[in-house]
């Protein structure tokens, strides 16, 4: 429940900064760094938290990740459309939380369009 938590938390404060005009380096940073969640490198931790854009194929640019969007930012507009993923692993050392989320970009920033936002973690059988 921490980990999903937490993976939420870097997920809403990200949804927060997806604004036309905003450049994806500034989104960057609302991701953990690798070593934070138990990777020795950017590459090593590449796809588990970051935003990608969808159209014609499913992982289109622009790409808004701690790897590549320092050196290679770029603005966010109107119309885009990009899945938000974040991972946090748990502290029992096995398990970790996903999420995902779709926003389209609106003029006035992100909106969830995913048919089952996951605001919660669903558990059918708490142990």
């Amino acid at each position: 429940m921490d980990a999903y938590r937490k993976a939420r938390e870097w997920m809403d404060e990200a949804i927060a900064l997806i604004k036309p005009g905003v450049a994806t380096d500034k989104i960057a940073r609302a991701f953990p760094k690798a070593q934070q969640i138990g990777f020795d490198s950017e590459m090593a931790a590449f796809g588990l938290n970051f935003c990608h854009g969808i159209g014609l194929g499913l992982h289109e640019r622009p790409i808004i990740s701690r790897l590549n969007s320092f050196t290679d930012p770029m603005e966010i507009e109107a119309g885009m459309l990009f899945a938000v993923e974040t991972y946090c692993p748990a502290t029992d050392g096995i398990s970790a939380a996903r999420i995902e989320e779709e926003v389209i970009v609106t003029p006035s920033g992100a909106q969830v369009i995913t048919l089952f936002p996951a605001d919660e973690l669903p558990i059918a059988n708490r142990y």
